[in-house]
């Protein structure tokens, strides 16, 4: 298998969640910016390898499989940074259900897409504006919440808190539109001839 430029950016990206996790507890002077740098350079190969995809039409099975993981692993791996070292309380339960949702729904959406690829119907679940806007809020808020995580006084993790709920709120909302699409094959119950249930 020959992998292309695009997918070498998103194995760059996949590789660069580990530099970050290490960056993230490592107590030396400035590593929560170090850590959102490392995030935002990981954001950026997201973008530039879907541009350079389509730009240089080199699109790719293995790229086109990898690319939507990388972007979730990135987004669960830093909820999870920063749920744990969340203070405890109503903020540290709202960023945890914050949390939940958003990682719940990523997993749900990925299920539903797939089985609706297996009957030949992916495009009814195609991403809508609201699912973008979702994304841009959330990582704002994560690099928000990244920066400030150990910075609190400066107020500006309480924007960040902000910002992942409403981000989290659109989440929910962006994952009934894709139920909503997808809903007239779920209610119906049946496949389409010649599909079958795939393998547990």
């Amino acid at each position: 298998m020959r992998i292309n430029l695009p997918t070498w950016l998103t194995l760059f990206r996949v590789a660069l969640l580990p530099v970050m996790v290490v960056v993230f507890y490592w107590p030396f002077r400035g590593h929560n910016v170090t850590a959102a740098i490392v995030f935002v350079l990981a954001a950026v190969t997201d973008w530039f390898d879907g541009y350079l995809a389509r730009r240089l039409n080199l699109t790719s099975a293995f790229g086109a499989f990898l690319d939507p993981v990388a972007d979730k692993l990135m987004v669960a791996v830093t909820l999870f940074l920063l749920v744990e070292s969340h203070r405890g309380g109503w903020p540290g339960i709202v960023m945890a259900v914050t949390a939940a949702v958003i990682v719940g729904r990523e997993i749900s959406i990925s299920a539903l897409r797939e089985w609706m690829a297996e009957i030949g119907m992916r495009a009814t679940v195609k991403v809508a504006f609201v699912g973008k806007l979702k994304t841009v809020m959330q990582m704002i808020a994560l690099i928000v919440l990244i920066v400030q995580h150990d910075a609190e006084a400066l107020r500006l993790y309480h924007v960040g808190e902000v910002l992942l709920v409403i981000a989290g709120i659109l989440t929910i909302w962006s994952g009934l539109h894709y139920l909503r699409a997808a809903w007239p094959v779920l209610r119906n119950g049946t496949l389409p001839v010649g599909h079958g249930e795939s393998e547990p």
